[in-house]
């Protein structure tokens, strides 16, 4: 058994995958009530805080819970993207991520996985974090992955930190895919949500033109995706036998499909997205809203990609 605290912690999607892998989470921190109320809802062994990292005593929590071997870690990764377009960047909520040492310093766990956006990397105090861990005892290997190239029907990178006191981490392989899951695999049969015409008065004349680029490319007939809020580089629209472009910490999404009353829209629904982040049913999400809990897996990490990671970190 491979006792794991889990910290910035979220509804419990890393531990999701840790679990698949062999491990049993233990502890839980994350300022999100809501996200720690889904945790506990799927991880009613654990110990679970709602509390600040900087709030919590990593020695008073070992007294509490006892040794663990694997250490999990997700900081909060908006102020590292283009997330908040033009508004300035926090530092204070970027350094939240140097409190993975505090914990791994009392803890001393074997392993320590850490996940962020790529774009973590530039950060001013990344070389500082990473020199820490090595001074801890810890190899280090840092490594990009896409969830698309793991089973899961999403395109979406993002960077670990793979750290053993051992020995020097391995190279995450790639899964041998037949073919990569697509869009088409996570969507509900049409008649089960409700949808709307595509081409109504008073549609933003951006979706409009969006959808309009998909349509003259594949012709009339063919459904296909719409990035309904925020902004895209390819054209606002994507083929559904693809996997899904980011899910998103925003209601992004919307599927088009045609009908004999014209095209027809609706937005992708919670399971979903629950399905394009690689989540089986047995994951329950019990309260919040539907914003809350697109939130919630857009800040998740894909459960089979975190299983692969911990698989091969642990197999040494």
């Amino acid at each position: 058994m491979i006792r794991t605290l889990d910290l910035f912690c979220g509804a419990g999607l890393s531990s999701t995958g840790a679990r698949a892998a062999g491990a049993t989470a233990v502890g839980a921190i994350d300022l999100c009530p809501i996200a720690t109320a889904t945790y506990a809802a799927n991880f009613p062994e654990a110990t679970v805080l709602n509390k600040r990292l900087e709030s919590v005593r990593p020695n008073k929590l070992r007294d509490q819970i006892g040794n663990i071997e694997l250490l999990l870690a997700s900081p909060e990764c908006t102020n590292h993207t283009c997330a908040k377009g033009n508004r300035p960047k926090s530092e204070a909520s970027r350094a939240t991520a140097m409190q993975l040492l505090r914990f791994a310093k009392a803890f001393e766990p074997r392993w320590i996985v850490m996940e962020n956006v790529v774009h973590m990397r530039p950060w001013s105090r990344y070389p500082e974090l990473i020199e820490r861990i090595k001074r801890l005892g810890y190899n280090v290997r840092e490594q990009v992955i896409n969830a698309a190239q793991f089973g899961v029907p999403q395109s979406r990178k993002r960077l670990f930190i793979l750290c053993d006191r051992e020995v020097a981490p391995s190279e995450i392989k790639t899964k041998t895919l037949t073919k990569n899951l697509t869009v088409k695999g996570i969507l509900d049969p049409t008649s089960k949500w409700e949808m709307s015409h595509l081409f109504r008065q008073g549609r933003a004349k951006d979706t409009i033109a969006r959808a309009k680029r998909a349509i003259k490319e594949l012709g009339g007939d063919v459904p296909f995706l719409i990035v309904y809020y925020g902004t895209d580089g390819c054209g606002g629209w994507q083929r559904i036998d693809r996997p899904l472009r980011t899910v998103t910490t925003i209601d992004r999404f919307a599927l088009v499909r045609p009908s004999v009353d014209g095209h027809m829209m609706r937005m992708l629904q919670v399971p979903e997205l629950m399905r394009a982040m690689g989540l089986k049913d047995a994951f329950i999400m019990p309260i919040g809203t539907r914003r809350d809990k697109i939130r919630l897996l857009g800040n998740g990490v894909c459960p089979p990609v975190m299983t692969s990671v911990i698989s091969n970190l642990t197999a040494a």
